[in-house]
């Protein structure tokens, strides 16, 4: 036997210590998707000092009779709390409860959700013997945790019929600098922007009389989500078929919460090195911090189901001007990040 020189060892032990170093700092991102299962349409929130990720069960609709969440203080490490709200919980939910979105308020939280993919006689989904989608909406529930449970807050949709031709789905809910809190919805390619009254029971009308605001950018399908940076207002939406590769975002800018929004561009979109569908999404922001985050769902490759859906995190970065970059998907996710 042979023995090894002093400096050849050192190298050794040296290079060791390294492969065990990159597998740590490996374990220590999310990865990508960020928990097991088929879920989509994530809205992503801080409460505290934790993360938390409200996703849809992605399955047939049929299936969709219940909510789950996942909560982390790290981005890393994620705890599920399972059925956070189901249809034995919502009399007038039965099936297709997706697109959560949930605010907090005077210490309680709020969980917007839609309920029977809700049609109309004429509509491109309307079958006259499936009374299952002959009602439903927008719905809340309401808790005094994040992780529920969440009982039904009204007994009724808060918004069941179509404004505007926009279907009563995809809501989302955004706390103004002034306090004032504006909900975003709308499936069928249609948006429509509105005012929560203090209690969320209803609207309170615009200056016009009207409630229901059309504000629907080119190109918009689905998804709808806002955030402000820098007194700038970001509206991002989906595009594309949500059931194949063309799904992707876009977004546009403006200097008001009510626009008038343009469309700026694209920035995820499918990848034929990672995954494709890649959309509807929702934006995290560390507390304190210029560290920001997209949370989306894609497909992975190969996929061999429509409901085969997965949700993801990957770093959000913008431009000098403010324009957000090209969104680079990845397996590795983000790294970890406890909020401070």
């Amino acid at each position: 036997m042979r023995f090894l020189s002093v400096p050849l060892c050192i190298i050794i032990v040296f290079l060791c210590g390294c492969t065990k170093e990159n597998a740590v700092l490996t374990a220590k991102t999310s990865g990508n998707p960020v928990f097991e299962g088929w879920y989509a349409d994530p809205e992503g929130a801080v409460f505290g000092s934790e993360y938390w990720i409200f996703p849809t069960w992605s399955a047939d609709y049929k299936e969709q009779v219940f909510l789950d969440a996942f909560s982390s203080t790290d981005l890393v490490a994620w705890e599920k709390h399972p059925s956070i709200i189901d249809t034995s919980r919502v009399s007038w939910a039965n099936k297709s409860m997706w697109a959560p979105a949930i605010i907090e308020k005077d210490r309680m939280y709020y969980l917007f959700f839609s309920a029977n993919d809700v049609q109309r006689p004429g509509g491109p989904a309307w079958d006259e013997n499936d009374t299952s989608s002959h009602s439903g909406g927008i719905g809340i529930g309401v808790s005094d945790s994040p992780g529920g449970p969440f009982r039904d807050y009204l007994g009724k949709p808060l918004i069941s019929d179509f404004h505007n031709d926009a279907q009563p789905i995809d809501q989302f809910v955004f706390k103004d600098t002034d306090g004032t809190y504006y909900m975003i919805y709308g499936g069928w390619g249609r948006c429509n922007q509105a005012i929560l009254n203090d209690d969320f029971t209803g609207f309170v009308p615009w200056d016009d009389g009207t409630v229901f605001r059309e504000i629907t950018p080119e190109g918009y399908v689905e998804g709808p989500v806002m955030f402000l940076r820098k007194g700038i207002y970001y509206f991002m939406w989906s595009e594309g078929g949500w059931g194949d590769p063309s799904y992707k975002v876009a977004y546009a800018m403006a200097k008001s919460v009510t626009g008038p929004f343009e469309r700026i561009g694209t920035i995820l979109q499918s990848d034929e090195d990672i995954a494709t569908g890649a959309g509807h999404n929702s934006v995290i922001n560390t507390p304190g911090t210029e560290t920001w985050y997209i949370v989306y769902h894609r497909r992975p490759i190969p996929n061999e189901g429509r409901d085969h859906r997965v949700t993801c995190i990957d770093t959000l970065a913008f431009n000098d001007d403010g324009t957000i970059r090209q969104v680079r998907m990845t397996f590795e996710g983000v790294a970890a990040n406890p909020i401070r």
